[in-house]
């Protein structure tokens, strides 16, 4: 979809503008809105954080977190709130496009640092929607949607990291970092960025400034444990910049993201959109000493901690800048956290709440997160809503709020879900069912309170990840009501073939159509 012609008349009037998608011309209607009175907008996505990591929404947590529960006190909590996947890729795809992922060429896995682009060319996502509605757009984070480097020799392909053991210096000396990078996010509506390739844990270990590498990766990490040993420690190996310090990789991301704050609060006819896609607290679990012990759930807890002082450095330049009263402050988290039995037997801290599993997993605790958003004067302070919401939501939710008419051939999966945000739901359901996605590949649909899994095993992480069928077997997945039974301890699949037949004809249509969006 592009914009090929915007017009804008005074306050009061509509805005017109046409969108072609696919060679055909949707014309689109907006209320009229003073573009200097649109609210900043400020979307935060934690990396692997539980929803039990929130001090406010879990009694006995080992962590205290001030700044998320001050969040919770001056906005809105949704309660049912979930990720697209289990896992980082996928999720941060289905957030800024609106698609759920299993629609793009990624199946199943994540990408790596030098995994080519993932969101395909042409595809409107949340910056480039705004942007042509007159927002000044910032990516600051983690990126982890693929990379399209420039090769040296465009004969040979990248040759990839290995997963184990220690690198070769010539692993990937066929990529030019001295070329501009494509396929990031300056190529996909944001005008300012600074990023990290993938996870904290995935080479190349380097900043990208606007396209552009910032310091060449010359040195060699040769071992997963380098820089320290034990449970949360994993650096896989790779190459690495200089200023590439991985303890100090979140504090510079906020600092940059203040930064911008700070200029964009100089601009006052320009509202802005800032996605700040966290590095923490995935692993490596790396907190500064300042942090070395702040809480009761060792170096995780400590991670967490830090990111929780980190958003309230963000959430200070808007105060300090005079912003916070029109600015959209939205947190959450791109899936569950990656806490073992073994870890809430150390600490006795539940990382993702009483739910099941963990990071990766098709069951709650992979996709279950925390949904937090403030606004004063907008959404009600220590509000609730127990709405079925999705991270693919969010650009109908933005369009909903900016009283834009989402147009169709656009965000295939995406609710609005602003009337809930705002009180103004009359207690029905938006969004009528959501697809969950694993590690794996494993798929699991949510209608009302019934779960339906249609395979076996966890699909991440959780032990079994599979379970092969036998002759015989009398069912293929597993079917719970989370109205009584939240933690799926209890599978009716059996008992109840008329509503496993129900859901999963629901899901094949999901997957057949190719939207689940009503009047795409």
């Amino acid at each position: 979809m592009f914009l090929n012609h915007l017009q804008k008349f005074n306050k009061g009037e509509c805005i017109f503008f046409s969108l072609i998608l696919s060679g055909v011309c949707i014309i689109s209607t907006a209320l009229g809105q003073n573009i200097a009175d649109r609210p900043n907008i400020v979307l935060i996505l934690a990396d692997d954080m539980g929803y039990g990591d929130v001090s406010a929404l879990n009694l006995s947590s080992k962590i205290h977190t001030p700044v998320m529960d001050n969040i919770l006190k001056k906005g809105i909590h949704f309660t049912d709130a979930h990720s697209s996947s289990s896992v980082c890729t996928p999720t941060r795809y289905g957030l800024l496009t609106g698609r759920y992922d299993f629609r793009s060429r990624l199946k199943k896995g994540v990408l790596n640092g030098y995994s080519p682009s993932l969101i395909e060319k042409g595809r409107v996502t949340i910056a480039s929607f705004l942007k042509k509605e007159g927002y000044h757009t910032g990516c600051f984070g983690k990126w982890h949607l693929g990379l399209d480097w420039q090769l040296k020799d465009n004969s040979r392909p990248i040759q990839q990291p290995p997963s184990t053991g220690v690198v070769e210096d010539n692993f990937d000396d066929n990529v030019d970092y001295t070329a501009r990078v494509n396929g990031g996010p300056w190529d996909f509506g944001f005008e300012e960025s600074l990023i990290i390739p993938a996870s904290l844990d995935m080479s190349p270990y380097c900043y990208l400034d606007n396209g552009k590498v910032h310091s060449i990766p010359n040195e060699v990490l040769k071992n997963r444990s380098e820089g320290g040993t034990g449970r949360g420690s994993l650096r896989r190996s790779g190459k690495v910049s200089k200023d590439f310090v991985f303890d100090q990789v979140l504090p510079t991301i906020t600092n940059r993201a203040v930064t911008y704050i700070n200029a964009r609060a100089k601009v006052t006819n320009e509202p802005f959109f800032l996605y700040l896609p966290l590095p923490s607290p995935h692993t490596p679990w790396v907190p500064t000493k300042d942090f070395s012990g702040s809480s009761q759930a060792g170096n995780y807890g400590d991670y967490v901690k830090e990111t929780d002082q980190m958003i309230g450095k963000v959430i200070e330049a808007l105060a300090k800048n005079g912003l916070l009263e029109n600015t959209l402050v939205i947190l959450t988290s791109d899936n569950g956290s990656d806490w073992t039995p073994e870890d809430i037997s150390q600490t006795g801290h539940k990382s993702n709440a009483d739910f099941r599993g963990r990071k990766a997993d098709i069951f709650e605790a992979g996709h279950h997160v925390p949904f937090m958003a403030q606004w004063p004067g907008h959404i009600q302070a220590g509000s609730q809503s127990a709405q079925l919401i999705c991270t693919t939501d969010m650009v109908a939710t933005l369009a909903g709020m900016l009283h834009f008419a989402l147009p169709n051939g656009v965000a295939e999966d995406s609710f609005n879900l602003w009337p809930a945000w705002v009180g103004k739901d009359g207690g029905k359901p938006i969004r009528d069912f959501i697809v969950h996605h694993s590690l794996g590949g494993y798929f699991a649909i949510r209608k009302g309170s019934w779960k339906l899994c249609t395979s076996l095993g966890s699909g991440g992480f959780t032990e079994p990840r599979v379970i092969k069928l036998l002759p015989g077997d009398q069912k293929c997945g597993t079917l719970f009501n989370l109205a009584n039974d939240p933690a799926e301890t209890n599978d009716v699949y059996l008992q109840f073939p008329e509503k496993v037949a129900e859901l999963k004809k629901l899901l094949d249509d999901c997957q057949q159509k190719g939207y689940s969006r009503p009047h795409f």
